[in-house]
């Protein structure tokens, strides 16, 4: 029973919403001291909150984001294996729950793509590709 399958591309698209403004702030933490965190003072984290803070805007606007979501689901294993795995190869003991969830996620959205409610989408539908 697939009683929610006709809204299949708008949940899409609020998941990919809500996930990138997610990633977004974590970017944000690193690169800004959001929400009460401590600015990252280690050159890799910087990257990793550049990568988070655009990749995450990218994939919440909709724009290039099979690329963006590629981009932050490599950083996401990366961050699972460098952060989480040494302590223990389960993420549930180690803690990296988050980061295996971001990476399949948005290892998904870089095979699926923008989809509805995107600016990719409304670049389609204005050059006619559609």
């Amino acid at each position: 029973m697939r009683f929610l399958g006709r809204y299949a591309e708008y949940l899409y698209a609020i998941l990919r919403i809500v996930a990138g403004l997610l990633f977004l702030c974590h970017g944000g933490q690193k690169l800004f001291g959001w929400f009460g965190a401590e600015r990252a003072a280690d050159p890799m984290m910087t990257v990793a909150g550049v990568v988070e803070l655009v990749g995450g805007l990218l994939i919440a606007i909709g724009l290039f984001t099979s690329l963006a979501a590629f981009l932050a689901s490599g950083q996401m294993a990366v961050a699972y294996f460098m952060a989480h795995a040494p302590h223990s190869p389960i993420p549930i003991v180690n803690r990296g729950e988050l980061a295996v969830l971001y990476c399949f996620l948005f290892l998904y959205m870089a095979a699926r793509g923008s989809g509805l409610l995107s600016v990719d989408h409304a670049r389609r539908r204005r050059s006619g590709i559609l």
